[in-house]
């Protein structure tokens, strides 16, 4: 669609009342750095570019050829047949007067000495005069033979800090080994014979310097956000799991306390029962007793009349069935069973125990195994790439050639005894030490009668005939022995009970916190804990697979890989 004359002249306005716009966005994508000249290391003032393509102050440059017989680019050394005529790079001027601008507020205005009305802005400080001028008294600094050799400056209110104080002029010179500026004069006297530097060399290099160590202090930066992360995410972790744990718990004891109710609910019915039985039991008796004594009254009414007849005849009669009491049930081991705290209860309450506790007893099972399962799987994510170093293997002790698997030999091999060999320990350590943080691997043990796993300390006695491997000796290890012996090389030695035979070993070490931790992988159960130690050397995975057996403790311990199922 074309453009409409009102809009049209809209843009052409918004042109002419905005002739920074360009500089404003162009500063943007420019750094402080690409608007300094190389003289003077100031932002570029009236800019202008040399035929080679490098950017200086126009007086800066001027001041430059004026001293030298030649003209050169003072950055790339080019020579010029022919002075060229400096023109001032309009684009350049506008985008480096607006980042003076920008970071204008921090500097505060230096106003020319020379004026005598109202102060104009300096342009340029001169050494030589010790005074700020700007443009229009500047000029004589341009055409004037005596004034060109004067050193000019970028603008500064604090002159005298750049004249040295001894010999009046001014401090153009670096000297490196007393690392202070100097002037021309001070290089034939207290620094003659000195390393020194134009002061403009001294500040680049410096700089370059600053810059690597910015970098150094970001990265720094970048790195302590990244561990903040990181520890805002095990405590979301940690918190997540917690309240998982914490609901499960629940749950767990809910279904205790329910089945308890039920429980107790049943062996309250069956008391109950037991008690209504008892009353039926007792109400059929009671008849059965009632029923006797109407007979026995009504036996006893006709014996009290027969004692006072005068029929004599009538009681020799029926005399033999009177004689006898009438036939009625022997109550004498009859009785009602009221005993309901007796053996039948006591057998309920037993059972119910037992039920108890069996429940109990698995659920928390259960409970221990998926909080132990979870905790291997979080301390999985440690793992790290182990190999076993062959300059510190027993001679007679066979290595893989990946450095992953480890078996005992009956020869042994022709090596050089180096310090950190084991001589008569059948053991090897790990290429990797460890010396902050947590790490994690797993062995295979499948197959072994015997085999010692865990960490060492970097300066273990690895020459001597025989050591007790615990803590104070700079072992942290667990053991099997005798197919199902297992314990924990402590001081003194613990042993341990495990329902099933271990087939792959976790060692998990947090260094900070002083823990060496055991897991039986398959069972994704806990096996052992060095708690509250003090590590302050580095740490090596430690591995022994013992002797051999003849044949019998024969298969190797293996660095298996970790597979993390999350």
């Amino acid at each position: 669609m074309a453009e409409s004359s009102s809009q049209t002249e809209g843009r052409r306005r918004r042109s002419k009342d905005e002739p920074g716009s360009f500089a404003r966005d162009s500063s943007s994508l420019l750094s402080e750095e690409q608007l300094l000249c190389s003289i003077c290391l100031d932002v570029f003032t009236d800019p202008v570019t040399t035929p080679c393509g490098h950017n200086f102050c126009k007086s800066c440059l001027s001041q430059c050829w004026e001293k030298s017989q030649h003209c050169h680019c003072p950055l790339c050394k080019d020579k010029f047949t022919k002075r060229p005529e400096l023109k001032i790079n309009t684009t350049l001027r506008e985008v480096a007067d607006h980042f003076k601008k920008k970071s204008g507020p921090d500097k505060p205005e230096v106003l020319c000495d020379a004026c005598t009305g109202e102060k104009l802005k300096a342009l340029k400080s001169c050494l030589d005069c010790r005074a700020s001028f700007c443009t229009s008294h500047l000029e004589f600094h341009n055409y004037v033979p005596k004034l060109k050799k004067h050193k000019l400056i970028n603008p500064v209110e604090n002159l005298e800090d750049y004249i040295c104080q001894k010999h009046e002029r001014a401090l153009e010179l670096f000297c490196r080994d007393d690392q202070t500026c100097v002037c021309q004069f001070c290089t034939e006297t207290d620094h003659k014979n000195h390393d020194t530097v134009p002061i403009e060399e001294e500040s680049r290099e410096r700089k370059a310097q600053l810059g690597k160590t910015q970098t150094d202090v970001q990265q720094m930066i970048q790195d302590r956000m990244k561990k903040i992360q990181e520890i805002k995410h095990s405590v979301e972790l940690s918190k997540r799991s917690t309240e998982k744990e914490k609901a499960d718990s629940v749950e767990v004891f809910t279904a205790l306390i329910r089945s308890i109710e039920r429980s107790q609910a049943e062996l309250l019915e069956v008391m109950e029962e037991k008690q209504k039985a008892a009353e039926r039991q007792a109400e059929g008796l009671i008849k059965e007793l009632e029923q006797e004594i109407t007979v026995l009254k009504r036996r006893d009414t006709e014996l009290e009349q027969l004692s006072h007849t005068e029929e004599h005849l009538h009681l020799l009669q029926i005399y033999s069935s009177m004689c006898s009491p009438p036939h009625t049930k022997n109550w004498t081991e009859i009785s009602i069973n009221t005993d309901l705290s007796g053996d039948t209860v006591r057998t309920a309450l037993s059972q119910l125990q037992q039920t108890l506790n069996e429940k109990l007893t698995k659920t928390l099972n259960d409970k221990l195994k998926e909080t132990v399962s979870r905790e291997l799987k979080r301390i999985q994510q440690y793992a790290v790439d182990v190999t076993l170093d062959p300059d510190t293997a027993h001679p007679k002790l066979i290595l893989s050639a990946d450095g992953k698997q480890v078996t005992h030999g009956d020869t042994r091999q022709d090596l050089p005894d180096t310090p950190q060999r084991f001589t008569f320990y059948y053991s090897v350590v790990g290429k990797q030490s460890f010396s902050s943080g947590r790490f994690y691997y797993e062995v295979q043990v499948r197959g072994k009668t015997n085999w010692t796993l865990g960490v060492v300390r970097e300066n273990i006695n690895r020459k001597r005939l025989w050591i007790t491997p615990n803590p104070q000796t700079g072992f942290w290890t667990v053991a099997l022995w005798g197919e199902n012996q297992y314990e924990a090389c402590a001081d003194p030695d613990v042993p341990l009970t495990l329902r099933e035979k271990v087939e792959k070993v976790g060692v998990f070490v947090d260094y900070e916190e002083g823990l060496v931790s055991f897991y039986d992988v398959e069972s994704s159960s806990h096996i052992y804990s060095f708690t509250a130690q003090s590590f302050t050397e580095k740490l090596y995975p430690y591995f022994s697979p013992c002797l051999n057996k003849g044949g019998k403790n024969s298969a190797p311990l293996i660095i298996s890989p970790v597979f993390n199922t999350e």
